[in-house]
């Protein structure tokens, strides 16, 4: 019996983390998308956040909710943020973050199963495969509420939770252990197509396409460029190197189109696959104490380069599209 245990101990001690299962992903984002739209303030999200959370705690990665009321055109909306860690060798840590609320829409039903439901089964699953991994660095996997705008995506209508959370970072200190963010959303397009964003830290972002690239997964990773403003902007301007993973080429984006039907589990596996592959390289340039800022960028009015998916003051402005 003794050597029976002692064979068992040494198979799972170099038996490989577990890898990132898309199905279990896809599963994940079915249950959300079932749970019908999910806007900030709901009680559908209140339901989602309840779905997240006991996922979370099944995966035995705990949790904080970052609750708040926040002002919105429409109103004071409650919104909550949810930051799950997983423990490393080091405080210092890396954030994996997305969102999980869907644009609220009266005209017609958007459940959101690319923008807003892609992300959130993403993290979860996520959640899944870095518990059972040994991490030098502390990882964060950040469920963004309110990155939606309530109206139009202008002023301060959009971004709320991560605006929230990087505020709320700079008055209590932790901003100081926060090394960089790597950001997804809409990742569930089946012609999966991301471009790099010039918003984004270069460094960050030529591990994540490196890492593409080598696991010949360059034609979803694909080295055209845009600019983008989403959830990375607040970290950004707080110093933090962040890169944005997001597929705007994606026809349904914010129609009722935006179902399990224009998804792809396969889309999922590939970011996930990606995302997994680069940690190693992101944390080792984080742990041999190079000193990394994020750059800050400048908001000023440009011109946008129209295409069939234009979003001048809508939501993810596209901007300058150009070749990297």
């Amino acid at each position: 019996m003794k050597a029976l245990l002692a064979v068992a101990l040494m198979v799972q001690a170099v038996a490989p983390p577990p890898k990132f299962d898309s199905g279990r992903a896809w599963e994940h984002l079915r249950q959300l998308v079932a749970i019908g739209p999910r806007p900030s303030g709901s009680p559908a999200i209140e339901q989602t956040r309840t779905y997240i959370k006991t996922q979370l705690s099944a995966a035995g990665v705990g949790f904080i909710e970052q609750a708040w009321d926040d002002t919105t055109p429409l109103g004071k909306v409650h919104m909550v943020n949810i930051a799950a860690t997983i423990p490393g060798a080091r405080k210092d840590r890396v954030i994996i973050a997305g969102h999980y609320d869907t644009k609220l829409f009266r005209q017609f039903r958007f459940v959101g199963a690319s923008d807003g439901g892609s992300s959130a089964a993403f993290l979860i699953e996520l959640a899944r495969v870095l518990k059972a991994r040994k991490n030098p660095l502390t990882i964060e996997l950040l469920f963004l509420d309110g990155e939606e705008a309530v109206i139009e995506w202008e002023g301060n209508d959009h971004t709320y939770g991560s605006r929230h959370y990087v505020d709320v970072a700079k008055r209590d200190g932790s901003l100081a252990t926060l090394k960089a963010l790597v950001l997804v959303d809409m990742i569930g397009d089946r012609d999966l197509r991301i471009r790099r964003d010039l918003n984004s830290t270069r460094w960050l972002t030529d591990v994540i396409w490196d890492s593409a690239k080598h696991l010949e997964l360059d034609t979803a990773f694909v080295e055209d460029a845009t600019r983008v403003e989403d959830d990375h902007m607040p970290f950004l301007q707080a110093g933090v190197p962040s890169v944005d993973i997001i597929d705007l080429e994606y026809e349904p984006w914010h129609t009722a189109k935006d179902t399990l039907d224009a998804v792809s589990a396969r889309s999922l596996q590939l970011v996930g696959d990606v995302v997994i592959a680069a940690l190693p390289q992101i944390e080792a340039r984080l742990t041999k104490g190079v000193a990394l800022t994020g750059r800050k960028v400048r908001h000023r009015q440009q011109h946008v380069l129209v295409n069939a998916h234009k979003k001048l003051g809508r939501h993810h402005r596209l901007k300058a599209s150009a070749a990297h």
